[in-house]
């Protein structure tokens, strides 16, 4: 690569990195918020609430990674512009598609980035961030418990206790049970404590009573030293994984099992979400082409870019907007995936036009045109 190229991709791939960082952290910050409830209902570790936010970040990366390359661009190119570098390189000869080259070749490598973790990391991980979560739920110490306050864990069954120690310890356990037949039956336990027993899940009370009508109407009370109170009936409302479209892989998508019945009622949708995984990395080369439209696409002005740029930016949320509008059409009228190719490529090419037809600043000094073109060689 040149030195005139080398020092372009310098200066555009640092801001591009120090967005996406940015962007990131935001994300992060935002997935954290949405998640917290994982740490304060469920009552579970900082580990599992780290784990949860990792394995949700791969769909965010590749709505980030545009954005950044569009934003660090725009940083970038407009600090070369105003310094005139940009103008000296048009001066001496170089073609402006060997001013925007590297651009495009950082554009591309995010592209394939965002390609990979589309196709093949996003599924991995949200299928693991699926099942993590099906665990969390599967904690029945959790979801059944919650200290102070009154909870449904099943049909028919009202549990609450005053207060769990970070051993497991429950205490002043109090559980209201009627089943199907009308048959109320309240326990009251001083302790408990959940326990697997040859694999069932139980839950061991003691120093308790029993107080339960018979069909008769007769009230039975009974004084305990330690109950087991069998869970299987709330376990067994766990349900397992339930991958979505998101957590698919593309063969899965273009090529799902026609033996699940869900799969034959959505094939439109399957259909358009691996659509949507394909296109999803042509908009760093739209969106990059948008930044050199912004900056390159117009006279040299001194007074900087300001509403060239926010008129960009203004566009880029229109077309990635249209984008997901054609892959929402697309889940019901298969005809319309083409669009989800045509919005990038329609606008990286009205872009590109821009571009073009933007006319060159006037030559720079004879001195800096000769040390371009020996640097340009």
């Amino acid at each position: 690569m040149p030195l005139i190229d080398r020092y372009l991709f310098r200066q555009l791939l640092w801001p591009v990195v120090l967005a996406t960082i940015a962007l990131t952290a935001v994300a992060v910050l935002s997935q954290s918020l949405s998640s917290i409830g994982i740490v304060v209902d469920q009552r579970q570790s900082l580990f599992m609430f780290a784990k949860i936010i990792a394995l949700a970040m791969p769909q965010l990366i590749v709505m980030i990674l545009p954005v950044a390359v569009m934003i660090g661009a725009v940083v970038a190119m407009n600090r070369l512009h105003t310094d005139q570098e940009i103008v000296i390189c048009f001066s001496a000869g170089i073609s402006r598609w060997r001013v925007m080259a590297p651009g495009f070749e950082l554009a591309a490598s995010a592209g394939l980035v965002c390609l990979i973790i589309s196709l093949w990391i996003q599924p991995l991980c949200y299928r693991a961030l699926r099942d993590t979560l099906d665990q969390v739920r599967a904690d029945l110490a959790a979801s059944m418990i919650k200290p102070g306050q009154f909870t449904h864990p099943a049909p028919g069954v009202t549990v609450y206790a005053q207060s769990v120690d970070d051993d497991g310890s429950i205490h002043n356990l109090f559980i209201n049970r009627v089943s199907k037949s009308g048959r109320d039956m309240t326990i009251t336990a001083r302790e408990g404590r959940f326990e697997r027993r040859r694999g069932v899940p139980m839950l061991v009370m003691r120093q308790g009573a029993n107080q339960e009508f018979s069909t008769a109407g007769i009230l039975n009370f009974l004084s305990f030293d330690e109950y087991v109170f069998d869970l299987t009936p709330v376990a067994a409302l766990d349900r397992g994984a339930r991958y979505k479209l998101s957590d698919r892989y593309p063969h899965e998508l273009f090529f799902p099992d026609l033996s699940e019945a869900w799969a034959r009622a959505n094939l439109s949708r399957l259909a358009a979400e691996g659509h949507s995984r394909f296109a999803a990395p042509l908009y760093t080369l739209t969106f990059m082409a948008m930044a050199y439209a912004a900056v390159v696409g117009g006279a040299f002005s001194r007074m900087g870019y300001g509403r060239r740029i926010g008129a960009v930016a203004i566009c880029a949320v229109v077309v990635r907007t249209l984008g997901f509008a054609a892959q929402a059409v697309a889940a019901s009228a298969p005809l319309a995936n083409v669009a989800q190719y045509g919005v990038p490529i329609a606008a990286g090419i009205a872009a590109m036009a821009i571009v073009f037809a933007a006319p060159r600043r006037a030559a720079a000094a004879p001195g800096l045109t000769t040390s371009l073109r020996i640097a340009a060689a």
